[in-house]
């Protein structure tokens, strides 16, 4: 079993202003979206829609503020309503920690669309452009979580030769040790919190890191260079996010003031849910469309 590094929240000291980790991975997300937009804006078929570059910059801003706004009030909506209606001053306390990727895709997502919107584009040709770069950034964030030890994974046997301690998991394990009696016998995971004082998890902000970010990121990039019917992307990043998320989720500890909801199911797969949905029904509509399109011009042609 791997023992979590514990590092310090805090990435860099200025004296008394000091800057954490997860602040700064928002900071490496915002630049990778500025390096792979432009990078995107040299494939000859995104080249022919006419960005133009302070579009994208513009583009790119509003999804950061919308990621952040959307990613907190987002997290205090659908995770804990009850307790900041008692106490919603705490909503702004953003160094506290609490975001919810799905608020802040809402977020992100209203301000594209407004965006495009502004600018006479189709909202889809919009979400297309960004569909791509998202990954990168869900990298970034995932990788945050991991270093500022938090989001822990569920817990599994020890002889996994990854699985991993956390320190700040230590009530949620004996807590788990007196609820799972058998499989704390059978795992041998007596002896293991006996050494460590800690039980082996899954390091799920790994898990979700390299899936969420680096695999969608490939898949759609490489996707991405050709061009493909409008929304197709965007289609292929919902129904890919979603998936990979829902699976991930099985690893992942939930959060402990909601606990698994209806049909075992965490809060993070039942709003992955419609994700997938969503992107499903959209990937078959472009399909659709594509031989619609094929199939009309053929007959024109004979004609």
């Amino acid at each position: 079993m791997l023992i979590h590094p514990n590092f310090d929240p805090i990435a860099i000291r200025f004296g008394a202003v000091a800057v954490r980790w997860y602040g700064l991975m928002y900071l490496i997300a915002f630049i990778t979206a500025l390096i792979f937009s432009r990078l995107r804006l040299q494939f000859p078929h995104v080249a022919a829609q006419d960005w133009k570059l302070h579009d994208i910059n513009d583009m790119l801003s509003y999804g950061l503020l919308g990621a952040i706004f959307g990613g907190r009030f987002g997290y205090v909506l659908f995770y804990r309503p009850d307790f900041y209606l008692v106490h919603p001053a705490d909503i702004f306390k953003l160094w506290e920690g609490g975001m919810s990727f799905h608020g802040g895709f809402l977020g992100v997502m209203f301000v594209v669309i407004a965006f495009a919107y502004q600018r006479n584009r189709m909202w889809l040709q919009a979400t297309d452009f960004i569909a791509p770069i998202v990954p990168a950034g869900l990298a970034a964030g995932r990788f945050g979580n991991f270093i500022n030890g938090e989001l822990w994974g569920r817990v599994t046997v020890p002889d996994i030769p990854w699985s991993m301690g956390f320190q700040g998991a230590i009530n949620e394990d004996l807590m788990w040790l007196k609820s799972h009696p058998m499989e704390a016998v059978q795992w041998h995971l007596l002896e293991v919190f006996q050494r460590y004082h800690m039980l082996p998890r899954h390091p799920s902000q790994l898990y979700e890191g390299t899936l969420e970010g680096g695999v969608l990121f490939i898949v759609l990039w490489f996707f991405t260079r050709k061009q493909r019917p409008v929304g197709t992307a965007s289609a292929v990043f919902l129904l890919g996010y979603g998936i990979v998320r829902f699976i991930v989720e099985f690893t992942r500890e939930p959060d402990d003031f909601l606990g698994l909801l209806a049909f075992h199911l965490s809060m993070g797969q039942w709003l992955s849910l419609p994700m997938i949905f969503v992107g499903l029904l959209m990937l078959v509509s472009s399909i659709f469309k594509k031989h619609l399109a094929v199939s009309t011009c053929a007959a024109d042609a004979h004609l």
